[in-house]
This record gives structure tokens, C-alpha cells and sequence, in this order.
């Protein structure tokens, strides 16, 4: 998975999987957060799409490391190597979201001007 999504990135996930279905609709939510499509900078989208493979591999991790009996490996006595892994995947999570900005952003709403040029004021 990792491969693929290097290559070629999201979209090597499918859409219509369950997985695919809940990246989409957190990307789109983060979008929302940002004051939609129109409001959001090609540099914004960029860290969108870092942000959405980030948790991807971050609930990947998350998944593995929870399904493991121990976090720690009783032979060497040291937790898993993929535990520091799991935690910079989650700091760079963390700066993303922060370089997008923590703060919810509304849409802009229209102008009087394009109430009136539109006539729909009352609507």
C-alpha cells in the first residue's frame, strides 16, 4: 500500500472501498474546515492531500500496533521500532494541520450587490 500510494498517491486507494469512502469524506470535512473549495490555495491542497496520506498510514499503524499483543518486544525488551514510526507519523500529522491553521473558517457569504444583481433577495 505504502508503494502504491508513493507511485501514484491517493488515488491508488479505491473511492468506493469503506476506506476510501472515509479518507474522502475527512478530506472533504478538512476542505469544509478551510472555507470550501473555492476558499482553499494550491498550497492548502497540497498539505490537504499530505494530510489525508498521512492518517492513512497513520490508522494503518495505529491498526497493526493495537492488533499486536505488546507494544513491547519481550526478546530485545524494547517496544516495537514502529511505535517511534507511529509517533512521527503523528507529529507531522500534527504540523500539517497546524500549517493549515487550527481555527474553522466560514465560507464567505455573497454581497448585497449579488443579492440584488440576482434577485434573490427574500430567498
Amino acid at each position: 500500500m505504502k508503494r502504491a500510494i508513493k507511485e501514484h498517491g491517493t488515488r491508488a486507494i479505491d473511492r468506493r472501498s469503506r476506506l476510501g469512502k472515509a479518507l474522502t469524506q475527512w478530506q472533504s470535512e478538512l476542505i469544509a474546515d478551510l472555507g470550501g473549495i473555492e476558499q482553499v490555495s494550491t498550497q492548502q491542497k497540497a498539505l490537504v492531500d499530505l494530510c489525508v496520506r498521512t492518517k492513512l498510514l497513520l490508522d494503518s499503524l495505529d491498526a497493526w500496533l493495537l492488533a499486536q499483543g505488546s507494544l513491547v518486544n519481550a526478546r530485545k525488551k524494547s517496544v516495537y521500532p514502529a511505535l517511534l514510526s507511529r509517533t512521527q507519523l503523528s507529529d507531522s500529522l500534527a504540523r500539517y494541520l497546524g500549517a493549515l491553521g487550527l481555527q474553522r473558517r466560514a465560507k464567505p457569504g455573497r454581497s448585497l450587490g449579488d443579492l440584488l444583481s440576482k434577485g434573490s433577495v427574500g430567498e
